[in-house]
């Protein structure tokens, strides 16, 4: 690997990049490392992906993706001035660390959290507090009623699946009004409340979720934002200054669709949850500690089998979870849920690995 150039910018040498989950080239895995839906995409948004590839792909998409923000605008009850779409959710939390978080005061986020808001820090030069969860991996409201320069939160929280509820939020927002409350909802479907019914209460409140997780299009990257008219035209601002286009033809059609596919879209999500629940009983039967998830993941630890050792050994069995190994979470597997036949998968292995595998030493949870 390259670790410095001459003909690098000042400060690209010092910048940590976020290290994805692992996708492997070859077949045969049962993939739970990457929070992906089981489930494949809505039937009515891969018909509309495929009625968008005619001889229209000459021309450039709508730049404001008009129409998918006319159908986020009803789902939510809002106007179409409240909505921004990008591609991914990790490009509209970029430009909203750009264009609404870079003040004098350092912002807030949790010390056990989704691993790219540091990224975003040092990218964007954003002077930053983590704020330690509670010993149960909870997050006290009270830590981030401080002065802060704004304040970004997961809700269910990555990796631990943890959620407050809209009173928790509520108190979070009231005692930030001069300060923007970014609420990461990547996984809100799975078990959480959603904050956006929030947003014509609160004018600080910026709301972002993604179509990765429960519309099953992570392949197609489409992301947005909910919030006052506001946060949403700075948002427009650091767009038009970096892509115009940042959604192409058969995104918008795929994810307009998707959205307004809502029968499907409980269907998957439900079916996600059920296994969800019967994995953390099944995981508790092992010995497992699990936090309470409502997330379409669980965050668990084995009391004498390190992480990094089941780790190890499901992979050689060709099952990929997470491990992000520092601090008090490194005896932690994060495992996306799958189909319930890949959770069978998952358990049948850990079966025979727990039940087999001698302890190399006593685990820490």
């Amino acid at each position: 690997m390259i670790t410095t150039s001459p003909f690098w910018s000042t400060g690209i040498d010092q910048l940590k990049a976020y290290t994805p989950g692992e996708q492997p080239q070859s077949g045969g895995w049962v993939k739970l490392n990457t929070n992906e839906c089981p489930y494949p995409p809505s039937p009515r948004a891969i018909a509309a992906i495929q009625a968008a590839t005619g001889e229209q792909l000459r021309l450039y998409p709508d730049p404001n993706g008009t129409a998918f923000k006319g159908a986020i605008a009803r789902h939510f009850g809002l106007g179409a001035d409240h909505v921004f779409v990008g591609n991914g959710s990790d490009e509209v939390l970029a430009h909203a660390f750009l264009g609404l978080l870079k003040h004098s005061l350092p912002i807030l986020y949790p010390d056990v959290s989704y691993s790219f808001y540091p990224v975003y820090c040092g990218l964007y030069d954003i002077a930053y507090t983590q704020v330690p969860l509670g010993p149960d991996f909870a997050v006290n409201v009270a830590d981030y009623c401080v002065p802060n320069g704004g304040i970004v939160l997961p809700n269910p929280n990555a990796p631990t699946g943890m959620a407050l509820g809209l009173d928790q939020l509520r108190v979070l927002l009231g005692a930030n009004r001069n300060s923007v409350v970014l609420i990461d909802e990547a996984y809100v479907d799975f078990g959480a409340e959603s904050a956006a019914s929030l947003i014509p209460e609160f004018d600080n409140l910026l709301v972002v979720q993604t179509l990765s997780k429960s519309r099953a299009l992570a392949g197609l990257r489409v992301g947005f934002a909910l919030g006052h008219p506001a946060l949403i035209e700075a948002l427009a601002r650091v767009k038009d200054s970096f892509n115009s286009y940042p959604l192409d033809r058969l995104a918008l059609a795929g994810a307009q669709a998707a959205i307004e596919d809502q029968a499907y879209f409980e269907q998957i999500t439900a079916a996600v949850v059920k296994s969800r629940d019967w994995l953390t009983a099944e995981l508790t039967q092992l010995g497992f500690h699990t936090l309470p998830s409502s997330a379409n993941f669980v965050f668990s630890s084995h009391p004498v089998h390190p992480a990094a050792d089941l780790l190890a050994a499901l992979r050689e069995r060709k099952i990929l979870v997470r491990h992000f190994a520092k601090g008090r979470i490194a005896n932690h597997l994060r495992i996306s849920v799958g189909t319930q036949q890949e959770c069978e998968a998952l358990i049948d292995a850990l079966q025979h690995i727990v039940s087999q595998t001698a302890p190399k030493k006593e685990a820490t949870a």
